[in-house]
């Protein structure tokens, strides 16, 4: 459901990686003690010309920490505001009326617009995207309760400390998702990491709090005492991109949840036995038509899991089909297009 923005996630934290290895390798070159300068021919001039104009070599490490993790932030900032954003514009499709919000929804909106208008008063480039008109008009039209209210999703962004544990929870608790950092710490993504990266050492919070640590410092001290070599800078791309599709898959399961409130969702089955290596599901399956490519949710709550997978191939009592009509409850066979799926976990079709 949110394939392209933790697509986006993933290029850019790839990009800060690959410049981490780069510069660490390079750093590894022109640092080498067994390089004479004396022996250097025509065919390293430009290595020596090199030389001459880098920094020291602490130098440049402090560099790469202050860029690696104030661009990490960034990243990890841009997506959250992205994610809220998406969830606040379905919000109207999944309740028509804005009655139908919960209360902290539209407490989160009105006290949020309010707020935006004053700071339009303030005429800050921030919101130069925003016109009082745009901010008032799905307000009127939702406290009117007209079927086609808007809400701006610029009124749930608003925080003015960094995305720590606490921040993320308010912003998603007013946005209407409670219990966010419950399902963070639950993930898959998030457990891996900390059990086997961190052996146990540190936390899903924790982590956090260095990032934007280690960012406030780089943004704001000019002597910078703590670098991370590569090898914890990687690590740190890692957890970030670990956070984020932890969040993806919260609000995912969230849309699931409430599409099949409204009927526009239905629960189809589970997964029996889950066979990792050839990535296929034993599925017990009532009433319903699969073909491949059928895109399915597979979802359980308690396991902080909700992740979008597709059909390649389905086995009925070992024979394969492209397609086939299930009318009464039985086992199917289903290889996906994932490999972290498992046993327990119920499958949804959109409608």
């Amino acid at each position: 459901m949110f394939d392209e923005l933790l697509k986006k996630v993933s290029v850019n934290i790839s990009s800060v990686h690959k410049i981490i290895q780069t510069n660490d390798r390079l750093r590894g070159i022109v640092f080498r003690e067994d390089t004479a300068t004396q022996q250097e021919s025509e065919e390293n001039t430009q290595l020596t010309q090199l030389r001459e104009d880098i920094p020291s070599e602490r130098e440049w490490r402090v560099y790469d920490h202050c860029a690696a993790v104030t661009r990490l932030y960034a990243i990890y900032e841009g997506f959250v505001e992205e994610l809220i954003t998406n969830w606040v514009q379905v919000l109207p499709e999944m309740f028509p009326l804005y009655s139908d919000l919960k209360d902290e929804i539209r407490d989160t909106h009105q006290i949020g617009v309010g707020k935006l208008l004053l700071e339009l008063k303030k005429k800050k480039n921030r919101f130069q995207h925003l016109s009082v008109e745009k901010v008032v008009r799905g307000l009127l039209r939702g406290v009117t309760d007209e079927e086609k209210y808007e809400l701006v999703s610029d009124a749930f962004l608003l925080h003015e400390g960094n995305l720590r544990k606490k921040a993320i929870e308010q912003l998603f608790s007013g946005a209407g998702i409670p219990n966010t950092w419950a399902w963070v710490d639950n993930h898959r993504a998030i457990k891996y990491f900390v059990e086997n990266v961190r052996a146990r050492e540190n936390t899903a919070e924790g982590e956090l709090e260095q990032l934007v640590d280690y960012r406030n410092e780089a943004a704001h001290r000019a002597i910078i005492d703590e670098i991370l070599g590569e090898a914890e800078l990687l690590d740190l791309c890692n957890f970030v991109e670990a956070l984020c599709k932890s969040l993806a898959e919260l609000v995912t399961s969230k849309i699931i949840e409430r599409q099949i409130l409204i009927g526009k969702a239905k629960e189809i089955g589970n997964i029996r036995q889950w066979l990792d290596n050839i990535r296929v599901a034993r599925a017990r399956v009532k009433e319903i038509h699969l073909s491949i490519g059928t895109k399915l949710f597979l979802r359980k709550e308690t396991s902080s899991y909700c992740c979008l997978a597709t059909i390649e191939s389905i086995k009925i009592d070992e024979i394969t089909k492209n397609e086939v009509e299930i009318t009464e409850e039985r086992d199917v066979h289903l290889q996906l297009d994932i490999f972290d799926a498992k046993k327990g976990l119920s499958l949804y079709i959109i409608e």
